[in-house]
């Protein structure tokens, strides 16, 4: 009974022992328990922050407004703070604008669109798309730094070309030789102001390639840039495919000034029929002339001739076709989006690209007062009449400067067609930008 007892009395000792400890455990476990849970909040907390932000800092909206020093964009050229900001918001908006004029104003919208996409996507931040394995980097090694897009260009333009409205009436031809006046003009202008003026700081080299804006000639331009003036080439493509788009808004002026209403409704006699021997032979009259007297030039002419030559012999009309559209369609994208890249704000937004800006305008508009002015000279001393708006067309935007003469001349008197008239100076005149830059190719390179 005793140590029954006792045994009980244990036993309860231990119970209560055990209770006691659980008792005092329980809270210190809580705790814990507690901490631990108030430590993974906190670290949940704070990790959703750090991504937040990480995340806020990889977007265009904190690129654009919290520009560093250091920045180098894909080409790995330091870029301002200027540019970084202010810089590409301001060529955001010059792409828009190219948007508004090809599509609310129809100027050249398969020129205007592909630059204007190319340059919108040149200045997204961060993306660096202009560097060698960007997207647009890669477009632009693989055809306009080797000069290869505008070769196929001048293939598919002989291709849609008719040498037929020349051929009927030749002395026109002169119209496209006096437009490129432009260029020599403003070359001298240019390389005079260079030397004893501290407002442009450009060599005879860069001279003479930016000169050749006054063509109106994207292909050319490109290609006598290449090999005259590699680092301007940007902003010379840039300026001239700009002026030949912005065809209808530059030359209507200039030929409304240098002429009368008098002389803006004279109609001209409808041409001659030419035989087609007359169109097959002349490519290879024009590349043979060129292989004699300007080598340098025969990359172009003879990528043109090839495409001319190739329509004209009327048995190979799938490659005809295809380098009429399909090809030149390709091409045309793609060199769009190349030139585009050229609009990024830190290669843009330099005094050497205004400088060329305005160069390439002067030409261009001497180029067009050339041809204008040429035409009534030969008006004058022609015994059938010449309507002096087609000398306009001599710069070589073909077919844009023939048509803008035709609406200008549509305009005065409704029913006065001048189209295939204009065509002859507008042929004549991709000839002439040609052998200009074979010309300046030849002195200067």
């Amino acid at each position: 009974m005793k140590r029954g007892l006792i045994a009980a009395l244990l036993l309860f000792f231990a119970l209560f022992a055990a209770q006691a400890s659980a008792s005092e455990h329980q809270p210190a476990a809580h705790s814990i328990e507690k901490s631990v849970e108030t430590e993974h909040t906190a670290s949940h907390d704070k990790g959703m922050w750090e991504l937040l932000t990480s995340f806020y800092r990889t977007t265009g909206i904190y690129a654009f407004t919290n520009p560093k020093e250091g920045v180098v964009n894909g080409e790995g050229e330091e870029v301002s703070k200027f540019h970084q900001s202010w810089g590409r918001v301001i060529m955001i908006g010059i792409t828009l604008i190219l948007f508004y004029l090809a599509i609310a104003k129809g100027f050249e919208p398969l020129l205007l669109i592909p630059i204007g996409f190319g340059g919108l996507l040149a200045n997204i931040p961060l993306a660096n798309m202009t560097g060698p394995d960007g997207f647009l980097g890669v477009i632009y090694a693989a055809g306009i730094h080797n000069e290869f897009f505008p070769l196929l260009i001048f293939m598919g333009v002989g291709a849609m070309t008719d040498f037929g409205p020349m051929l009927a009436n030749p002395k026109t031809a002169l119209l496209g030789g006096a437009a490129q006046f432009g260029i020599f003009g403003t070359l001298v202008g240019a390389a005079a102001l260079s030397q004893y003026t501290p407002l442009f700081d450009f060599s005879l080299q860069d001279c003479a390639a930016i000169s050749i804006i006054g063509g109106a000639d994207g292909p050319t331009s490109i290609f006598i840039a290449s090999k005259l003036a590699p680092d301007l080439l940007g902003a010379i493509a840039v300026a001239a495919y700009s002026y030949m788009a912005l065809v209808p808004v530059i030359q209507p002026p200039i030929m409304k000034a240098l002429t009368s209403k008098a002389e803006r409704v004279i109609v001209m006699k409808q041409q001659r029929k030419v035989h087609r021997l007359e169109k097959l032979f002349l490519p290879l009259i024009v590349l043979g002339l060129s292989i004699l007297l300007l080598p340098e030039s025969t990359p172009l002419i003879g990528a043109f001739a090839f495409g001319n030559f190739a329509k004209e012999s009327g048995v190979v009309d799938r490659l005809s076709d295809t380098m009429q559209n399909a090809l030149i369609n390709i091409v045309t994208i793609l060199l769009g989006l190349g030139v585009g890249s050229k609009l990024a704000a830190e290669k843009f937004l330099v005094g050497d690209t205004l400088g060329i800006l305005i160069l390439g305008l002067v030409a261009f508009a001497v180029g067009t007062a050339a041809g204008v002015l040429m035409a009534k000279l030969m008006n004058r001393l022609s015994s059938e009449p010449i309507n002096p708006l087609i000398g306009a067309a001599g710069v070589s935007a073909v077919p844009m400067a023939a048509r803008v003469v035709n609406r200008v001349g549509m305009d005065e008197k409704p029913g006065n067609i001048l189209l295939m008239h204009a065509m002859g100076p507008n042929v004549a005149g991709v000839i002439g930008s040609a052998v200009a830059a074979g010309v300046l190719i030849s002195i200067f390179n």
